[in-house]
């Protein structure tokens, strides 16, 4: 198959996207849709999965059909193309009557480039029929992983999706994912009737993201502590429960954070109002449950921090995934408990059907020892998907800071004696109250304090006692019942420790992985006229009630505030900056600059 575009493919992506040059496997599954071929491309979040059936659209004889979850994505994209002077929409139930006639009469009169539309639409009988009297070139399905029983996000509607294939048997359909193992690809092609497919396998590695874990010891505190470090920049806190959102977000207001709930049991407008807010950067944090759901089309997430463990890789990839999707520096946190495991373990024992609680207890597995992995983070995500490395990435906390190994012998005899003086039949906590020394009146009911181990382990911290029972519960000396309240009792294993026989190296409790300071950031740039240009930015968007990506991004911005461009010419060669953008936008953005040179002889990089 060739893989060289025609020309006005590549004069359509510098007039209309700013861009002089195609991200890898771009071209080649362009070249594909060109072809007429079906195709199953897999690309990161960010990696312009959108931009391989958006091209192709332009120069194709009829429609595009795009097959999209969520109404807010739709209305992102079509406003992004709409502001490059392209004609797009999105066809859903939210509409007003006129609305609706205005698409109706686009497709009548074939000026409309690209439809989006829900999987839900697209299957309804009337607009099946509807569509095999239109002129349609092309089928995209975005989060093609919903379709497969296999991916994490498996979606009844999705499943349903071959029937388009059904209605119009000679219109090439490329299905789109960020997420899918083999098992999932092999189910998307099966499922969705593909024919001799192109298929593009992207890297999963996204280097600008650093992943970290952080032990949870204080999860409330250090949540908090670790959003006002970022100050203002924007980001999204995944939890596992609808009343745990609204308490941190409502924790974080009274911090003077501009953070917000989102969750499916609060009213759609409330729902409406805090993604269009924080799309247009009037709210700085979202704190959700997965509800906010997949491919926010904002750019400029700085940060995505998980406050309970999710359950798959293919989750924690795709939600880690809308951070840095401008290819800026930007970061995942996951606080970590191993006793959420047994919450999350709990939640799929209530899935009805056997075989979804298996494939899900088998992701869940692997998203567990990614989480208690003491090698680098990002080896072990690639590895899961297939894409084997050896070397480190030097872009995670355990490449950054490996864990420190020291003899724990007499750490982990103090902490199993421990657990034996009082009889096996208390957790964690109290354990740990009893190595410290506590004056509690339970454990002076209890005579506790009468034991040889009260008082051991004084000379350390609530959280550096939990550092070590966990190891211990890992390394299979300990157990926790759970029929008796998550109990601490010894394994045999723990024989021989207690007894000196063995010595034992753990890991130096990390009581702190993510440190005090902001998501890194380029210094290569005039910070002061970076902000003067979001402000403008952000001034022409709300007159214009769109999001301010819409107009440019951040790297546009950052290339401005790098090459200081006056004149048109010179903002045309600012990657992101096409023709159209230029006639709408391109006098306001010379004037700030040359008004802040004229202002300031020195620029201010740093």
């Amino acid at each position: 198959m060739s893989l060289s575009l025609p020309a006005d493919v590549s004069k359509i992506l510098a007039d209309v996207y700013g861009y002089t040059a195609y991200r890898e496997g771009q071209e080649a599954v362009m070249s594909a849709a060109i072809q007429g071929r079906d195709s199953l491309v897999l690309m990161p979040t960010g990696g312009g999965k959108s931009l391989c059936y958006q091209l192709p659209a332009m120069v194709a004889d009829g429609i595009t059909l795009v097959i999209s979850p969520l109404i807010s994505l739709m209305q992102d994209q079509v406003e992004a193309l709409q502001a490059m002077g392209v004609e797009a929409a999105a066809w859903h139930g939210s509409l007003t009557a006129e609305q609706g006639n205005q698409i109706q009469a686009k497709l009548q009169a074939g000026t409309l480039k690209l439809l989006y539309v829900s999987p839900e639409r697209a299957l309804m009988p009337f607009f099946l029929q509807r569509l095999q009297g239109l002129p349609i070139a092309n089928i995209a399905i975005d989060e093609a992983h919903c379709i497969s029983q296999w991916g994490h996000d498996f979606r009844p509607e999705y499943g349903q999706l071959y029937r388009l294939r059904e209605a119009l048997p000679q219109v090439p359909v490329m299905a789109l994912t960020a997420t899918a193992d083999d098992t999932t690809q092999q189910d998307i092609i099966e499922r969705l009737h593909l024919r001799d497919p192109f298929v593009y396998r992207g890297s999963f590695d996204r280097p600008n993201i650093r992943y970290l874990v952080e032990e949870k010891f204080k999860p409330m505190k250090q949540l908090r502590d670790y959003v006002k470090q970022q100050r203002g920049a924007s980001g999204i806190v995944y939890c596992g429960s609808r009343k745990r959102v609204e308490e941190l977000a409502e924790r974080l207001q009274q911090d003077g954070v501009r953070a917000a709930p989102y969750h499916a049991g609060l009213e759609h407008e409330l729902r409406e109002h805090t993604l269009r807010g924080f799309v247009r950067d009037d709210i700085d944090v979202v704190v959700a449950t997965v509800a906010f759901g997949m491919g926010i089309n904002k750019p400029n997430v700085r940060f995505v921090a998980h406050y309970d463990v999710p359950r798959s890789i293919e989750a924690y990839y795709q939600e880690t995934g809308r951070a840095g999707r401008d290819g800026l520096p930007a970061e995942g946190v996951l606080f970590y408990d191993p006793n959420d495991a047994n919450w999350v373990r709990r939640m799929i024992e209530e899935q009805q059907d056997e075989e979804r609680r298996r494939i899900e207890r088998q992701k869940f597995t692997a998203m567990q020892a990614f989480a208690e992995s003491q090698t680098c983070r990002r080896l072990v995500l690639l590895n899961y998907f297939n894409e084997y490395r050896d070397k480190g990435c030097g872009n995670c906390d355990i490449c950054l800071d490996p864990p420190t190994q020291y003899d724990g012998t007499v750490d982990a005899q103090k902490a199993l004696s421990c657990v034996y003086r009082v009889s096996q039949q208390f957790g964690m906590n109290h354990v740990i109250d009893v190595l410290r020394g506590s004056k509690s009146q339970r454990l002076t009911e209890l005579a506790h304090d009468q034991l040889s181990t009260f008082g051991i382990g004084a000379e350390q911290s609530q959280e550096y006692w939990q550092s070590v029972l966990r190891q211990l519960i890992h390394r299979g000396l300990l157990v926790q019942n759970i029929r008796r309240f998550a109990a601490l009792e010894l394994t045999e294993a723990a024989r021989p420790i207690l007894r000196g026989e063995i010595a034992l190296q753990l890991a130096q409790p990390r009581l702190n992985v993510t440190g005090k300071t902001r998501v890194t950031d380029r210094g290569d740039y005039d910070k002061v006229l970076f902000r003067r240009l979001r402000k403008l930015r952000k001034a022409i968007a709300d007159s214009q009630e769109v999001p301010p990506f819409v107009v440019f991004n951040d790297t546009t911005l950052i290339e401005m505030a790098q090459h200081f461009p006056t004149t048109q010419q010179q903002l045309l060669s600012i990657t992101g900056v096409g023709q159209t953008k230029l006639e709408r936008y391109g006098e306001e953005f010379i004037a700030a600059i040359t008004s802040y040179l004229d202002a300031d002889s020195e620029p201010m990089f740093g």
